[in-house]
């Protein structure tokens, strides 16, 4: 059978719990019982993009607008090394005020105060700014493509390009990262053959880890009172994604929570092997308002971490105590 048939009959469905036990049997064959925690740090809301579905689209008067200082995302940093976090996740807006000079200087205190793994996720930059972020030690990025369908891509992005964000992300392996990317399931208009297509195209790339949540619609959008993601496409595109890619580094994320309580636990055992704790400062993180409803956003960074962690071990599961660099060897694309 054709990939893309498979693919198509899987998202298709109803009972799909053979594959999810063979993409769980996959997932421990391949990277293990232990599972990842990444502490994420959303360190400004600020953003110059309007892309159609997110809260933090800057014609969006609604939102409470906040940055923190270099010095808070350090202090935080060193917070969560000395609570045995592994790697710190820097996430932003696409908020140019971090120039190049302030995000490597911040890179730098980061790797000379703490021993974290640094991932960033503050979207399209140039080649020139990618390079330094890189030299001065920053080891992963996180750069979704949102959609393989290049037409859909441009009706959610209007001040955006499809070819430029691939651009983004070729740049990014040239320059020896462990890159990371995904697509969101459940958008307004797209098909179960773009999801299929989403798949094939991240087994293409071969990234080092692939992040992939439900759509969540947000009142302060355009796309206010469409339908949210289906939970279950989610967890098929888990599975697949597993079986497709064996030693990719899978998360579970946090926009599943607002679909089910149990969301990430049920992700975890449908091959994923990544969670990600908000550890962003509890006075900044409800107004990261991607989506509403987001979960945890009364909680303190530590607490965050450890209920997390108590989360992962009820399914059985280990944290992991190394980095948890990707498996996939780096290359130049």
């Amino acid at each position: 059978m054709e990939k893309e048939t498979y693919i198509f009959e899987i998202l298709k469905k109803d009972d799909f719990s053979d594959i999810v036990a063979q993409a769980d049997h996959i997932r421990k064959e391949n990277v293990g019982d232990e599972v990842h925690l990444r502490g994420i740090c959303e360190f400004s809301n600020f953003c110059r993009r309007d892309c159609f579905y997110c809260g933090l689209r800057k014609s969006n008067k609604k939102i409470l607008r906040y940055r923190m200082s270099p010095e808070e995302i350090l202090q935080t940093a060193v917070l969560i090394d000395k609570h045995g976090l592994k790697t710190i996740v820097l996430q932003s807006g696409e908020d140019i005020w971090f120039t190049k000079k302030v995000l490597v200087k911040l890179i730098e205190d980061i790797k000379t105060h703490t021993d974290l793994a640094v991932t960033l996720s503050i979207g399209e930059r140039s080649f020139d700014e990618y390079k330094a972020f890189k030299d001065a030690g920053a080891d992963r990025y996180l750069l979704r493509f949102e959609t393989s369908n290049e037409n859909l891509f441009k009706k959610l992005h209007p001040d955006d390009d499809y070819h430029e964000r691939l651009k983004c992300l070729q740049w990014l392996f040239e320059l020896g990262y462990q890159v990371g990317s995904g697509s969101m399931i459940g958008l307004p208009e797209q098909t179960i053959e773009d999801i299929a297509d989403d798949i094939l195209f991240i087994k293409k790339w071969n990234f080092h880890m692939v992040g992939v949540g439900p759509y969540i619609s947000n009142n302060d959008t355009p796309l206010s009172g469409s339908k949210n993601g289906d939970f279950s496409i989610v967890q098929k595109f888990i599975a697949l994604v597993r079986i497709f890619c064996p030693k990719v580094l899978l998360p579970a994320t946090t926009a599943m929570d607002v679909l089910r309580f149990d969301a990430r636990e049920i992700i975890l055992q449908s091959g994923a092997n990544v969670v990600m704790p908000n550890i962003t400062p509890q006075r900044y993180k409800q107004n990261y308002r991607l989506y509403p409803d987001k979960q945890y956003t009364g909680e303190d960074p530590i607490t965050c971490r450890y209920y997390m962690e108590n989360r992962v071990k009820k399914i059985g599961r280990k944290i992991a105590k190394d980095h948890g660099h990707s498996l996939i060897s780096i290359r130049r694309k």
